[in-house]
Order: structure tokens, then C-alpha cells, then sequence
């Protein structure tokens, strides 16, 4: 098993940033990845940012440019570091990781607001 902490959400004006991160212990040599989803009242969750355990990184239009995913190996930490945050940014930022047979693991998730 995976477990998967985030920490870092908060409340945040229009234009400020924020750094979420998401501490992973357990049995994390079944990883191959590490992402950030996002999810907002009344819509589907939706990926944020993805990266590989070799550093490869996959971004979502609306967040390129403005959002950074980073991993520490070793303090098995992945990283989403968010800037020029805008009102449409705001929801409950979950952290994932994706394991090698396919297995999805999911943290508690951490509250995002950004105010106009």
C-alpha cells in the first residue's frame, strides 16, 4: 500500500501563489508516477500536472506557465508550486500516484481558494 499526504492549501488572492505538497510512504517502489488533480463544486476532477519517476512532466493547458510539479526522491515529497493563481484555480487539489500494475493511489486532498 501507498498513502499519500498533502499539505499547503489555503486561501490566497487573485495573482498570489502556493506550494502544495504531497509526502508518499508506504510501499513506494510501486510508483512510476506522481500527479496533481484538481476538482471544483459541480465539476469532474481533472489532471493538473503529472510526473514520471524519471522527471518527465505533463501539464495542463489552462495551469502552463504558471504551475511547476517538482519531486524530491529523497524525501519522497512531489511538489506543485502555483503562481499567477486565478479565481477559476480554486478546488480541492488531490495528489496521486500511479503504480506500475495500474493502481491508482489518492491522497485526502487539500482545499485551494483564491479570492477576486
Amino acid at each position: 500500500q501507498v498513502q499519500l499526504v498533502e499539505s499547503g492549501g489555503g486561501l490566497v488572492q487573485a495573482g498570489g501563489s502556493l506550494r502544495l505538497s504531497c509526502a508518499a510512504s508506504g510501499s513506494i517502489f510501486r510508483l512510476n508516477g506522481m500527479g496533481w488533480y484538481r476538482q471544483a463544486p459541480g465539476k469532474q476532477r481533472e489532471l493538473v500536472a503529472v510526473i514520471t519517476s524519471g522527471g518527465r512532466t505533463t501539464y495542463a493547458d489552462s495551469v502552463k506557465g504558471r504551475f511547476t510539479i517538482s519531486q524530491d526522491n529523497a524525501k519522497n515529497t512531489v511538489y506543485l508550486q502555483m503562481n499567477s493563481l486565478k479565481s477559476e484555480d480554486t478546488a480541492v487539489y488531490y495528489c496521486q500516484g500511479g503504480s506500475y500494475d495500474a493502481t491508482a493511489y489518492w491522497g485526502q486532498g487539500t482545499q485551494v481558494t483564491v479570492s477576486s
